[in-house]
């Protein structure tokens, strides 16, 4: 995979030179390079179970146990709606936008693995400081060095895996951050499940645990090989050619190399990339791929459904031991629906998988507020039948968000901007994603309590919205080299007219 978009669209007809093989040396920088979604995938997953822990509650926040218990009509929807219980979870989030921006520098002149190897050891830390907490104060601290590890990792993560990969597998290939950080909520939930059980210090197994993707994810840094991308960026153009024949299975990479070298010498030309990020030629890629996408991830709803599974399911109505062991069928749903996506992005391609996937997302939330505004709530809890048929309902919503704006989600605004301006575009990707991250995760909760089961007609709605967005005005990507990508709003009905050709290109107009 070449680098960024050029000047002259005449010199970027190469990509049909390029030669690559499926090689060890490939599959087992992608694997590694792919663990840092493990961190995100763990603390996503282990949060809302512990969140849900009747030792950890008593612990922590005294008033949401006793809630939780009082069984009263008032409190249906409001057992956790507890602003500092959610600053638990959300904090991370604030701590990763404002630490992504650090992570760009990072990532641009030391290169993907310097920011993988940063985020691993602050992730350590905090869940260190997690599982040892006495008091609210050093949650929120633990929290906001796994937001930072989080920030740094998402931030050089997707870039690693798309400049590691041939355009025909680039889908693929970049799924696997979904992999592992699905991998990680599934782990998690598992470990939440045994450690409930565990009095009084079951919870502080869970957040503990955490160490264990960080020193993997480290590793992992310490041995994975810098993208080629990045070494040319650096100056170091015999090394960069070296790994790229090594990852490619080759020693005929002229073509992509000389791309990358280009590339690299416009890159150098940019001064400023994240205010390059608003020029004409790029307008397109960052409204869709540095704001709309990484916003309408969050919206879906999912990750609320992620964060509080155990939480969702205890409000409506089941046990504990049962709350915990549905949030674990989702998961495993969110694991599968991965495999599906990654085996079948690069045949069908990304808008194909928004579109249906968008519309059985729809049906699941409808679906749910249907349920829970006939069955559930003036003190009633669900029958046995209905929560079967609620369980399977959440189940196909996640298995459509796993195949589609999960993976997607990182997978399109990775593969959209040119490598000059790349690095700052991916910071802008991880701090709206994180923005609405914690905002979803501070309000959701609230929500719940004041919406009820309109919270869910909420997100069928902003589904509908952003699919009608994807079949307007994402062009499709799949299998088309990154270099070439620009190519693509020419030609589209709506962004030719932001773009221009060619030769307005060259202008450089604001």
């Amino acid at each position: 995979m070449a680098g960024g978009v050029l000047a002259d669209a005449g010199s970027l007809k190469r990509a049909h030179l390029y030669e690559y093989k499926i090689t060890n040396y490939f599959i087992f920088s992608c694997i590694v390079g792919a663990l840092g979604g493990s961190l995100f995938g763990y603390d996503l997953g282990v949060s809302g179970g512990v969140t849900s822990m009747d030792d950890f509650l008593k612990e922590f926040f005294p008033d949401v146990y006793e809630r939780k218990h009082a069984h009263l009509t008032e409190t249906d929807y409001c057992k956790y709606d507890d602003q500092i219980l959610t600053l638990f979870t959300s904090s991370l989030y604030f701590a990763a936008l404002i630490s992504t921006f650090g992570a760009s520098s990072l990532t641009k002149n030391k290169g993907r693995r310097a920011s993988i190897i940063v985020g691993s050891i602050s992730f350590f830390m905090g869940a260190v400081l997690n599982a040892s907490a006495v008091n609210i104060s050093m949650l929120i601290i633990g929290r906001i060095l796994l937001g930072f590890g989080i920030g740094f990792g998402n931030q050089a993560v997707p870039l690693y895996l798309s400049e590691m990969a041939p355009a025909k597998v680039r889908g693929a290939v970049n799924q696997l951050f979904q992999l592992t950080t699905c991998l990680g909520i599934l782990i998690a939930s598992l470990i939440n499940y045994g450690t409930e059980k565990i009095h009084p210090w079951g919870w502080r197994l869970s957040l503990g645990l955490a160490v264990v993707p960080a020193i993997v994810m480290f590793l992992g840094g310490l041995f994975c090989p810098e993208t080629p991308n990045s070494l040319v960026e650096m100056g170091r153009m015999e090394e960069a050619r070296t790994v790229l024949e090594k990852i490619r299975g080759t020693l005929n990479v002229d073509a992509e190399y000389e791309d990358l070298v280009e590339a690299s010498i416009e890159a150098q030309a940019i001064k400023n990339p994240f205010q390059n990020l608003l020029k004409r030629k790029n307008r397109p890629q960052f409204i869709i791929g540095a704001i709309a996408i990484p916003a309408f991830q969050q919206l879906t709803g999912n990750n609320s459904i992620l964060f509080y599974a155990p939480v969702i399911f205890q409000t409506v109505g089941f046990g504990n031991d049962a709350a915990l062991y549905s949030s674990v069928i989702t998961n495993v749903a969110l694991v599968l629906a991965t495999l599906i996506s990654m085996g079948f992005v690069d045949k069908f391609g990304r808008r194909a998988f928004f579109l249906e996937a968008g519309a059985e997302m729809i049906f699941c939330m409808v679906a749910t507020a249907i349920v829970l505004a006939l069955a559930f709530g003036g003190g009633k809890e669900l029958s046995y039948g209905v929560s079967i048929f609620l369980v399977i309902v959440i189940f196909l919503f996640v298995l459509a968000y796993g195949r589609s704006w999960g993976p997607l989600g990182w997978l399109v605004p990775s593969e959209l901007f040119p490598l000059e301006i790349r690095s700052a575009a991916q910071s802008v990707v991880v701090c709206v994603n994180m923005i609405f991250t914690a905002l979803v995760a501070q309000l959701f909760l609230m929500s719940l309590c004041h919406l009820k089961y309109g919270i869910f007609l909420l997100f069928g709605g902003l589904i509908c919205i952003m699919s009608c967005f994807v079949f307007f005005f994402l062009p499709e990507t799949k299998q088309v080299p990154i270099e070439e990508i620009y190519l693509l709003f020419e030609k589209h009905w709506f962004w030719k007219k932001i773009v221009g050709d060619g030769s307005e290109r060259s202008n450089e107009q604001v």
